[in-house]
């Protein structure tokens, strides 16, 4: 998947805006003012997920393109390099994983709008 494919995935998802609220590189997506999924758009691509502290972990020793998320908490994010590694499969599965972890922590009324 490329940048825009990526965009496009995170937008059509329900409740979600997207801005940059830090500098013109960084497009952020977020889920009802909360933080699911951060593009790097300078020359080398990379996304931001939140992502379960027990799997963030695993999926950093398994894959070589997964990092610990770049200035981001560690302990709950990752950084996934953008590149031939990464299947489009795969990608849309941590793309929601990041969303879900989101929506679950919001407060009931609201997540029942999201998923009713």
């Amino acid at each position: 998947m490329n940048v825009e494919e990526i965009r496009m995935y995170c937008i059509m998802k329900k409740g979600v805006s997207e801005s940059f609220p830090f500098d013109d590189t960084t497009l952020v997506f977020k889920v009802i003012d909360k933080m699911f999924a951060l593009i790097n758009l300078d020359e080398n691509h990379s996304v931001n997920l939140k992502c379960d502290p027990e799997k963030a972990i695993m999926l950093r020793e398994h894959y070589d393109f997964v990092l610990p998320g770049y200035h981001m908490n560690k302990k709950h994010w990752n950084t996934i390099i953008l590149d031939e590694r990464i299947s489009g499969s795969l990608l849309i599965e941590w793309i929601n994983d990041s969303y879900n972890l989101v929506v679950d922590k919001l407060p009931k009324k609201i997540r029942e709008g999201l998923t009713g």
